[in-house]
């Protein structure tokens, strides 16, 4: 019961944020708009002005040029529809049953809603075709026609109220994104830390320290992706190049980080279930190791000390170095190549931290 009202609560802020709250207010005014100026559309029966709001509709989208794409392909996909339609008006006139041209449309309708490049218009064609047909019916030509330019037009309101009112910019919602990311990435990074100084190392706990990563990796660069977007053709965006920069260059630095994170840990756990007991020397400066890695990857953009940390990452790194190189008998061969592959994996994020704290 208790994660069910999690879920809902979650479902109300995901449906009350600012940013939505904020679309669906322009929606709601562009598709007044189209409603009362649909009837002045040239070569458009006032009869079918109902479409004019659809076309906001299927317009409407969180970036300006997300709405250009959106209503673009649904309008390709509406016009494949009216031809697929009219097709079926034909076959009507030409004696074939009314079932049949149902049939036919829709299966020809869902057949090339397959074509990728459709992208949101791939879902119209069938319904489009459909509506011609049993919506047209004698009027298929007015029908068309007026269907089409009512749908076109609510789609350039649509366009032209996502441009000119508020334009929406993400560049501060994927910064604040990235951030949660880099404090998650220090804090498993911490955890893989302490748990180099357990003995023995405890798996589990190396697991669960890294197992939500991938989601949470995944779910940062859609952000970063979609404030990408959200600035191109954007007044706004012009003013924030160097926002967009940042994010990139951060989103850069924290999925190598990540992803080197993720094979140490997967090194470690390696290491536990093939009953391999490290040598403490070696578990401790490797230890030593991820913790100043953690301390130079939790770093904001503007920490006057990332260059101190950095250094001392580095320093951590060949300080291990040097003591996997002291290590010469038989016996701990495989223990070192080990500590080897876990020493690359820092190798990794102190390039990863280098490339941006110098940048």
């Amino acid at each position: 019961m208790l994660a069910r009202g999690r879920t809902v609560i979650g479902w109300g802020k995901e449906a009350t944020n600012g940013d939505r709250l904020i679309l669906a207010a322009k929606t709601a005014v562009a598709a007044a708009i189209a409603w009362c100026l649909a009837p002045f559309v040239p070569f458009a029966d006032s009869e079918y002005s109902y479409y004019a709001p659809l076309g906001v509709l299927v317009s409407m989208y969180p970036t300006v040029v997300g709405s250009a794409r959106a209503g673009l392909q649904a309008l390709v996909g509406l016009a494949l529809g009216i031809v697929l339609g009219l097709g079926g008006l034909t076959l009507v006139a030409a004696g074939a049953p009314g079932i049949v041209a149902v049939a036919m449309v829709i299966a020809v309708g869902i057949a090339l809603g397959g074509i990728e490049a459709l992208g949101d218009g791939r879902d119209w064609v069938a319904i489009a075709g459909l509506f011609v047909l049993l919506i047209g019916g004698p009027a298929g030509d007015e029908f068309t026609l007026s269907y089409l330019l009512t749908m076109a037009f609510g789609v350039v309101v649509g366009i032209a109220m996502n441009l000119i009112v508020v334009p929406p910019l993400y560049l501060r919602r994927a910064s604040e994104q990235l951030t949660m990311l880099r404090e998650r990435v220090r804090g498993t990074l911490d955890e893989l830390a302490d748990a180099l100084e357990e003995d023995p190392v405890d798996p589990r706990r190396i697991t669960d320290a890294t197992s939500d990563l991938p989601t949470m990796l995944s779910t940062v660069e859609e952000e970063v992706q979609q404030a990408d977007e959200s600035s191109r053709a954007n007044p706004r965006g012009r003013r924030r190049l160097a926002d967009k920069e940042l994010n990139e260059r951060r989103m850069r630095a924290l999925e190598r980080t990540a992803n080197a994170t993720r094979d140490l840990a997967a090194a470690l756990v390696q290491v536990a279930d093939e009953d391999i007991v490290p040598d403490a020397a070696i578990r401790g400066a490797l230890a030593r190791a991820v913790r100043t890695c953690a301390d130079i990857v939790g770093a904001a953009t503007d920490d006057p000390h990332a260059e101190e940390k950095l250094a001392g990452a580095s320093d951590a790194l060949n300080a291990l170095l040097e003591e996997l190189g002291r290590r010469r008998d038989t016996d701990s061969r495989y223990t070192t190549a080990y500590a080897y592959a876990a020493a690359v994996c820092v190798r990794r994020i102190v390039l990863a931290s280098e490339d941006f704290v110098v940048a």
